[in-house]
């Protein structure tokens, strides 16, 4: 395993895709973080197993455009529309990349207990290969990379207030995770601002 903890700006996978660590980008990330832990609508994270839906401890709310509907674990959400605080944060993260995004999906983490497994994004609504941005707020948590065929992993600690952005064939190769850890006692809030197929415009 790679740690890399300082690689502002550059391609921190070594080949089959693109992921770029820009470090801590909001100037006030303490506002965002108490401002989005007190007013978005919070609703614990769903997945159907064997016809079962399951309530995770994880917390989610989507965003976007419009109010698009979207099934992934095989549960069906519709986004809210985007609030002013939301709005500011999308079009920094959008100045500061060059890039466009129609929807977000926002994770609350209570503390390191909460974290999320091996997966990629690759769901049929998303832009195939179009680049998917991580705003981090809260406690500083590992994210880390794992090549699909080589099992090469690769760990970035992702800061307070932090951008990290994945694009490219990053989504085919690799996949991604957020480890547990029994250390962490404070909650994190993880921004993903997407672009989906069909969302149109129309947010506020």
């Amino acid at each position: 395993m790679i740690d890399l903890f300082t690689s502002y700006g550059s391609n921190l996978l070594p080949y089959d895709g693109e992921v770029y660590y820009h470090g801590r980008f909001l100037n006030d990330p303490g506002h965002y973080l108490k401002l989005l832990l007190d007013t978005v609508p919070w609703k614990n994270d769903e997945i159907r197993i064997m016809g079962t839906i399951k309530q995770a401890r994880r917390m989610v709310a989507w965003y976007g455009d419009s109010a698009f509907s979207y099934t992934y674990s095989g549960v069906e959400r519709t986004a809210f529309p985007w609030s002013e605080d939301l709005m500011q944060l999308k079009e920094a993260v959008e100045d500061k990349l060059e890039e466009t995004f129609n929807a977000c999906l926002l994770n609350l983490y209570h503390d390191g207990s909460e974290g999320m497994g091996w997966h990629s994004d690759n769901e049929d609504m998303l832009v195939a290969g179009g680049a998917i941005a991580s705003v981090s707020l809260g406690a500083e948590r590992r994210f880390s990379l794992k090549h699909k065929r080589t099992k090469e992993t690769i760990s970035v600690k992702l800061e307070h207030g932090s951008l990290l952005v994945m694009k490219g064939e990053t989504q085919a190769n690799w996949l991604h995770s957020l480890p547990v850890s029994t250390v962490i006692h404070q909650p994190r809030v993880n921004l993903t601002f997407r672009k989906m197929k069909g969302v149109m415009e129309g947010g506020q």
